[in-house]
């Protein structure tokens, strides 16, 4: 059994970025019956700001994220809905008080907004009792309920996630072995292995590979030399026209460069096109560049997109080296 490098694995960021992509596949997937009274026709919106005016938690080491979502019922009414995602470890005994004192200070500054408080447990169960606070002092009484999803009650699931169209429960599969396997790092190599080859047989679109597989690939961290391992392993499932994407944004991130991964198999399996591995590979690093940019500097101007969309192999890879030093946008694309 090997140890794992970084056993304080980042969690936050991902679950975080899987619910602003999937927050209608999550609701489908873990509160069906919430799920089918919003009506999905009409835009959801994230309401981060709002949610930071009331939710001051810095604490050192936090292992949980929120997020408020703005939805319309069937019936045309404006509803928020709070989501708590407990990260790591049990949920503590101030857990139930944590989350009636969120639902409050919400419904305190908006008192003519319904809102819906649900929470996610990812890791161990707790023994205690959950999604219950109650208070009573000579007959005053607070009685606020809300559900809870404990995710390890979902590895009985396992066959349902597997077989699952809905991509979210690729996320959770993602979750649970990322937890399964916390202190043996080639059972993950393993399990991640196995998640991608589930991935890439599915007939997602394109961009949704893509993000799950950053999604996946984020969650289930690997020493490098388990990675590059992992890596020759996915190329050789070539035969069976499958392909890999690293998560090029983090190895950004890690080495100050961009290394694009994207294989013409793949953009010939969703395409059918026969030159497809020319123009994948180069479509697929254009994308991540461009994912980038954006959230470096915000929106592209038209000209910046029609540089990306002409451009070489060759001018991306400078481009993407240039994208985590510059100072602004035009100096990206700096060729002086």
């Amino acid at each position: 059994m090997t140890q794992p490098s970084d056993p304080s694995n980042d969690f936050d960021s991902p679950w975080k970025e899987a619910l602003e992509y999937y927050f209608p596949q999550f609701m489908a997937l873990l509160f069906p019956g919430a799920h089918a009274e919003i009506d999905w026709s009409r835009p959801h919106e994230f309401l981060d700001t709002e949610l930071q005016k009331i939710v001051r938690d810095a604490e050192s080491g936090r292992r949980h994220t929120d997020k408020l979502v703005k939805v319309f019922t069937l019936g045309g009414v404006e509803t928020w809905v709070l989501i708590h995602v407990e990260i790591q470890g049990k949920a503590d005994r101030h857990f139930n008080r944590r989350m009636y004192r969120y639902h409050y200070r919400l419904q305190d500054r908006h008192p003519n907004r319904r809102i819906a408080s649900f929470a996610i447990l990812t890791d161990r169960n707790s023994a205690r009792q959950l999604g219950h606070y109650r208070q009573t002092l000579w007959q005053t009484e607070i009685d606020f309920k809300f559900p809870v999803i404990r995710l390890q009650d979902w590895h009985d699931r396992r066959t349902d996630l597997e077989n699952s169209p809905n991509p979210f429960a690729l996320v959770v599969l993602a979750q649970l072995d990322a937890h399964r396997t916390r202190q043996d790092d080639t059972a993950r190599k393993v399990s991640k292995f196995g998640l991608i080859r589930l991935l890439l047989s599915r007939d997602y679109a394109r961009q949704d590979i893509m993000e799950l597989l950053r999604v996946i690939d984020w969650l289930m961290q690997l020493p490098d030399e388990l990675e590059r391992q992992l890596t020759d392993e996915i190329k050789q499932l070539e035969a069976e026209t499958m392909t890999y994407v690293m998560s090029i944004e983090r190895l950004a991130l890690e080495q100050g460069k961009l290394e694009g991964r994207l294989e013409g198999k793949l953009e010939g399996k969703l395409e059918g096109k026969a030159e497809g591995k020319a123009e994948g590979k180069i479509e697929g690093k254009a994308g991540l560049l461009q994912r980038l940019l954006i959230k470096r500097f915000g929106p592209l101007p038209d000209a910046i997109q029609r540089r990306l969309d002409q451009a070489t192999s060759e001018q991306l890879e400078i481009w993407a080296e240039r994208v985590l030093d510059a100072p602004n946008l035009p100096a990206v694309f700096d060729d002086h």
